[in-house]
């Protein structure tokens, strides 16, 4: 009994889940037999196509075709249009009538077209055959109905306090889907506050307030009001420049306390910052009337000739539909005039001047301390190439690269001479303080005791010589250096 249970348990389970197959294989079927635009958007007040097909139909008998709309899910379906191609067509629906049509009286392609649209035609449309022997099959379009948005801003004229207020308006009335509003302002400590609306008719109204705790400085400050909606090819902008009312604020310029006897050209300005601006500006004088010796013009007060009538305090009022305020100066007038203060500018200019100038005397000191250091190193360093040796004009080495000359070997040696000691000597040899020679330390080269040559070898020498006065040397006129002086035993042999 338990093993039958079992197995029965197991067939009803293979048999619901074919079911559900063969359900799920019959929708996509259907689904792709009837092909419909998945989303259609429009405004209100123009018109629509919604677009419908049944593809391959093959054996299958189509015996009518309808329009069938569902606003929200799960709400009431209503009948749009209605094709039979033996009863032709029908419009049940009033609120569709005369708004609705065929594009084609045809069971191939039913799409219908609805003009004048309303936003209350948002909605799913489903294009639904009557199908023999398979039954319904159907697809839906999803129409989505759009609504470019009133886009409105302002600002609100407000006077300073100290709690934040609202400064600045904007609005997008009536559009679908709801617009987007941000700001823009380079105002320290505002913020805004965005509100959604819902109409009537499935449009959505944006507001949006700028909030702000209302200074004196904040009067004439840019913000804008952006809207940005997907109807909207870019985004709307709305630059606007705040309202901050206050009273007065009022100081007195122009006195430089050099108010000498007989001066022509003092001036008073009376400054002032108002907003609503100004309805009177008032001068007077502490003591009483304005003096004789002063002229008025709005806000400014011109001393003809200064006397001791002027010597006194001068009060300037201003006021708007806010309220007033006042500030006073005391004049005082001296008897001459005071010398004339030096040029504020012409000393900074100077300052600076004289400061690049010193800055380029202490680079250029640097700069010739590093050259002096750098050409200390260089000397001290030691040499990074051997230098070639130096050319020396009548030693001994030019002699013997010098051209062989045969006429010159029969001369005698005649810068050569002897001296009584028997040592000889060149022309350049000298005695040193300490007696010794001073072209070398070495003995004598004909020094007998040297070469170990015979004694009789100078008086050989002598005689080969005639007598009579010495043959001048050759080159006598030259001047030859003492350290290019020598010879060498290979030049003797």
């Amino acid at each position: 009994m338990a093993k039958h249970g079992v197995s029965d348990i197991c067939s009803t389970a293979r048999s619901w889940a074919l079911a559900a197959l063969i359900l799920i294989i019959l929708q996509v079927s259907s689904a792709q037999r009837v092909r419909v635009d998945a989303e259609v958007r429009a405004f209100a007040k123009e018109s629509v196509l919604l677009r419908c097909m049944f593809v391959t139909p093959g054996n299958t008998k189509l015996t009518q075709v309808s329009w069938i709309k569902e606003a929200k899910e799960g709400t009431e379906r209503i009948n749009v249009a209605v094709f039979h191609p033996q009863y032709g067509e029908s419009f049940p629906n009033p609120d569709f009538r005369g708004r609705v049509k065929f594009t084609q009286a045809s069971l191939d392609n039913p799409s219908i077209e609805m003009s004048n649209l309303r936003m209350a035609d948002e909605g799913k449309y489903t294009c639904e055959y009557a199908t023999y022997p398979s039954g319904n099959e159907q697809g839906t379009t999803n129409l989505l109905m759009l609504a470019k948005p009133k886009n409105s801003a302002q600002h609100l004229t407000v006077t300073e306090g100290k709690a934040a207020v609202v400064v600045a308006r904007c609005e997008a009335a009536e559009g679908k889907p709801a617009a987007v509003i941000t700001w823009e302002s380079d105002v320290a400590g505002g913020k805004d506050n965005t509100t959604q609306v819902p109409q009537a008719d499935g449009t959505v109204t944006v507001k949006s307030e700028y909030w702000l705790t209302p200074t004196p400085s904040h009067n004439n400050r840019d913000v804008k009001c952006v809207v940005t909606q997907t109807t909207q090819d870019k985004p709307q902008f709305f630059p606007m420049k705040l309202s901050i009312q206050y009273p007065p604020k009022v100081s007195i310029v122009g006195y430089d306390d050099n108010w000498y006897m007989g001066r022509t050209d003092a001036v008073l300005v009376c400054q002032h910052d108002a907003n609503p601006l100004p309805t009177t500006i008032d001068w007077t004088v502490a003591s009483g009337a304005l003096p004789d010796a002063v002229e008025v013009s709005g806000d400014r007060l011109l001393v003809k000739k200064v006397d001791d009538s002027v010597n006194t305090t001068f009060v300037c009022e201003v006021k708007n539909t806010l309220g007033s305020a006042k500030s006073q100066l005391t004049a005082v007038v001296i008897e001459k005039r005071k010398p004339p203060r030096g040029n504020a500018t012409g000393a900074i200019i100077g300052g600076i001047i004289g400061v690049v100038i010193f800055l380029c005397l202490i680079g250029a000191l640097i700069f010739l301390l590093r050259k002096r250091q750098l050409n200390a190193e260089n000397d001290d360093a030691p040499p990074k190439h051997k230098p070639p040796p130096p050319v020396k004009m009548g030693s001994s080495t030019e002699m013997l690269n010098k051209p062989h000359n045969p006429s010159t070997e029969t001369q005698p040696l005649s810068h050569i001479y002897y001296e009584t000691g028997g040592e000889p000597v060149t022309d350049l040899d000298d005695e040193g303080q300490d007696g010794a020679p001073a072209n070398g330390s070495g003995p004598a080269l004909w020094d007998s005791s040297a070469t170990n040559m015979p004694a009789d070898n100078h008086a050989t020498a002598d005689d080969s010589y005639p007598e009579g006065p010495e043959p001048p040397l050759p080159n006598s006129g030259a001047t030859v250096a003492r350290g290019e002086s020598f010879m060498s035993e290979p030049m003797l042999v």
